[in-house]
């Protein structure tokens, strides 16, 4: 019986330990990079086994929220913190870009199943609600070998603060004055017409359930859903499908001006071969912390910017240029930790 209760003791003992060995790091923010970060995550646990990476995909506005009131690790963001936001962090914030993404304009056209082309101003019409049916002229002669139906077009866009809605906001800003004008960017904007849906899931699910809708979302959401995606005319006139060669150009137009803080916007970038509305999306973390879980954050920072960015490609997320990553590594590296 002594045994029994000794053996029982020992089982009991070694299982906590097992629990207590465990270090669990949570982070919120973007839904943007959910679809890598969700395989980094599994990748990395299956390294190492006794770090586990609990992530909420709520979109990049509650990410920042949560991250300044330091009720997680880390947060995620594809669109840079604004100076009143570090203001609330309370201390010094090291944006990490992790990888880079394509916003896709993305549409629900029953009969059609091509790749429309959109100029900037045909873009900015739809989601001002000016261009409100799709055989419209505009839409017409760019695109005049398609059957275009005489069907209203609904656009639909992220009721959440979303870094997704900052990318797309940014981009329309920078091409078109009166949408610069009358609505402006940020991750939360007043729509002129349309519907919303929350996260790039929800933008996805409303459009893929809603003949005639057009809405903006990561690449990945629109393939895995199996919608079609536009190609839009670039800064230098191309029309320019996003492809991940086509990412990577308009992040490479941005490296010889990258500021130190890596606080940067690649949207309407220069370039023959560079996609319009390409980001990159940031993990936020603290420069200095004390915090339990500082250090495994560090080590998986580290650890994203080497074998993380092998996964990227196959998601379709565009991986980091080597040179800048090394940048991010050697800024990663000087994160005090307890």
């Amino acid at each position: 019986m002594k045994y029994f209760i000794s053996l029982c003791a020992l089982v009991l003992f070694l299982s906590s330990n097992v629990t207590a060995a465990i270090q669990s790091i949570n982070g919120a923010g973007a839904t943007f990079p959910y679809p890598l970060y969700s395989k980094w995550f599994s990748e990395y646990n299956k390294q190492f086994p006794d770090v586990r990476i609990n992530y909420q995909s709520i979109g990049s506005g509650a990410g920042i929220k949560q991250f300044v009131s330091k009720t997680v690790d880390f947060g995620a963001s594809d669109a840079p913190m604004k100076d009143d936001e570090l203001a609330q962090a309370g201390a010094p914030v090291l944006h990490v870009p992790t990888t880079l993404g394509a916003v896709v304009v993305s549409y629900n056209l029953p009969g059609v199943t091509t790749e429309l082309k959109f100029t900037p101003e045909v873009v900015a019409g739809i989601f001002l609600g000016q261009i409100s049916k799709w055989n419209d002229a505009k839409i017409k002669q760019l695109n005049p070998q398609i059957n275009l139906p005489d069907l209203y077009i609904t656009p639909v866009y992220r009721s959440d603060g979303s870094g997704t809605t900052a990318v797309f906001t940014d981009y329309l800003s920078k091409v078109s004055v009166e949408w610069k004008k009358s609505v402006g960017e940020g991750k939360a904007v007043k729509w002129p017409a349309g519907l919303g849906g929350k996260g790039n899931e929800g933008v996805t699910g409303m459009i893929k359930q809603t003949p005639g809708s057009v809405g903006y979302v990561e690449q990945v959401y629109a393939l895995t859903n199996k919608l079609p995606i536009g190609s839009i005319k670039n800064a230098a006139g191309q029309f320019v499908f996003p492809s991940l060669e086509a990412v990577t150009a308009a992040a490479d137009s941005s490296l010889k001006n990258m500021p130190a803080d890596f606080r940067v916007s690649i949207t309407n970038a220069a370039g023959a071969k560079s996609y319009p509305i390409s980001a990159f999306t940031y993990i936020l973390v603290y420069k200095k912390s004390e915090t339990p879980a500082a250090k495994n954050v560090k080590e998986f920072l580290k650890w994203s910017m080497g074998k993380g960015q092998d996964y990227a490609k196959s998601l379709s997320y565009a991986p980091l240029p080597k040179s800048l990553a090394q940048k991010i590594l050697k800024s990663v590296n000087e994160i005090q930790t307890k």
